[in-house]
């Protein structure tokens, strides 16, 4: 059969019958494909009669490179020597495949297929794989093309570690990195403790840690597994409010309770927490703060209620099961742009002008806030307006103010949360400063700065109206954290 399906040397007669042959062999892959497409070159040349007719007719003839040709049996039936079963009941799809072809990419392939304990079977069952998530690992190993989605990746992730294709799995940790957000931070930290990716882990930490409000007031820190959620109660460096991590773990708790099939109730909420509640620093609480929450929401007994009131106002304070020191948090760090400050008589001025600078960076970090410069003559109060954009598209703004005290000194902005900031793109930064007094600025500016781990550069912006470049003017100060 084999040698007549191959066969290049048919009388003319029968040529149309193999080409509908040929098409039909590589259809799956490319079903563009026409008859024309299988022997246009051959039939373009002016003289074709004197052309190797192998040459002409040949599919393999089309497609010089071993990586097409094996593209081309990709979820190919022609030749298949096995079939997957993919997927969980209900949801399977079928694979054809080629032991060769994934033994060569693939050790575990290998081993199933060709090693001492190898079994003769044509039809394997995969219920623990996506069926997207498998084809997408077939296609890497007949084609070497990788391409990954967002809804996809972790599952694609899943089967490159258990077939042990590392090349894909760094591909995918590397696209999970670049769309890494608060919004999927706490989801992909429990990933990546799976995995056991390290880096990926650590870059999760970088956002949680940072962005920790907004983390955990994510639909996705409620899908987290129990350990993961222990793991981040555990942090010392979160940048946020306890009262914030109440409510993030109540969020969680009722979550929990419905993937139980148990009903939202405070006891049950206590129940599947278990230990994960005295992982809560209630004691770092304001007063008012634990009264308004957690001391009336009856996930506390009354006892531990009654103890933690007795901390924050008796002086014998009881003993709590509770950890009773503050998070450290983190410490803001400040990328100073200017080299020496100065003022004169008739700068610097606002008229509701705006002043403003671009920053790229080398490594991701989160801006929290400005620098600015105030009063040069005595103390005096600013209304300031702060913006953060990427390519026109507003990131952060705030609407605040600030009291300077005549001295030179910086004067710190914020915005509600950290920004996210990624490498080698530049961000825009404005103020929009109101007030009466004249201000400080800066001289001597610099277009690169080191600043600890992260260098940033400065150019100048088209959205500036009131001077300030990269020479001189305002915002000295970037406040981030890394």
């Amino acid at each position: 059969m084999a040698a007549e399906l191959f066969s290049t040397s048919l009388p003319h007669g029968e040529e149309v019958e193999v080409l509908e042959v040929k098409k039909s062999f590589i259809q799956v892959n490319d079903p563009q494909l026409t008859a024309e497409d299988v022997c246009g070159d051959a039939a373009s040349q002016p003289n074709s009669n004197d052309s190797n007719p192998e040459e002409r007719d040949s599919w393999q003839a089309a497609h010089p490179t071993l990586r097409e040709r094996n593209a081309l049996m990709f979820n190919n039936e022609q030749m298949a020597d096995v079939h997957f079963i993919v997927g969980s009941p209900g949801e399977t799809q079928t694979v054809p495949a080629h032991k060769y072809v994934l033994a060569v990419g693939s050790s575990v392939f290998g081993a199933m297929f060709y090693g001492d304990l190898a079994e003769g079977q044509s039809v394997i069952h995969i219920p623990d794989v996506e069926p997207a998530a498998f084809l997408i690992l077939l296609k890497y190993l007949y084609s070497d093309e990788i391409e990954l989605e967002a809804d996809t990746v972790l599952a694609t992730l899943y089967a490159a570690k258990k077939y042990i294709v590392p090349a894909l799995a760094r591909a995918c940790v590397a696209f999970l990195e670049t769309s890494l957000e608060a919004k999927n931070a706490c989801v992909l930290l429990s990933q990546s403790r799976l995995f056991e990716e390290p880096e990926l882990t650590q870059h999760c930490w970088e956002v949680i840690d940072a962005q920790a409000e907004l983390a955990l007031r994510s639909e996705g820190f409620c899908e987290i597994d129990l350990p993961t959620l222990e793991i981040i109660l555990q942090r010392e460096t979160l940048n946020t409010h306890e009262v914030v991590v109440f409510q993030a773990v109540l969020c969680w708790a009722a979550a929990e309770c419905r993937r139980q099939g148990l009903t939202v109730t405070p006891g049950n909420q206590r129940t599947v927490l278990g230990k994960a509640l005295y992982l809560i620093r209630f004691p770092s609480m304001t007063l008012q703060e634990f009264a308004d929450g957690a001391a009336q929401s009856d996930v506390l007994t009354l006892k531990e209620a009654h103890d933690v009131f007795l901390w924050f106002t008796a002086t014998n304070k009881p003993r709590l099961e509770f950890p009773v020191v503050n998070r450290v948090g983190l410490v803001p760090q400040r990328c100073h742009r200017f080299q020496s400050s100065a003022y004169r008589s008739n700068q610097w001025r606002y008229r509701g002008r705006c002043d403003s600078i671009q920053f790229a960076v080398d490594r991701r970090i989160f801006v929290a806030g400005l620098g600015l410069y105030g009063s040069s003559g005595r103390k005096a109060e600013y209304i300031v307006r702060i913006e953060l954009k990427r390519q026109g598209t507003v990131l952060a703004q705030n609407l605040t103010k600030f009291l300077s005290d005549g001295s030179s000194s910086t004067f710190p902005v914020w915005f509600e949360h950290p920004v996210q900031v990624e490498q080698d793109t530049f961000y825009t930064v404005s103020g929009v400063l109101d007030g009466n007094e004249l201000s400080y600025f800066g001289q001597e500016g610099m277009t690169e700065v080191q600043c600890g781990k992260v260098t940033f550069q400065f150019q100048c912006s088209s959205d500036s109206t009131n001077g300030t470049g990269v020479q001189g003017g305002q915002i000295p100060e970037l406040i981030f954290y890394c």
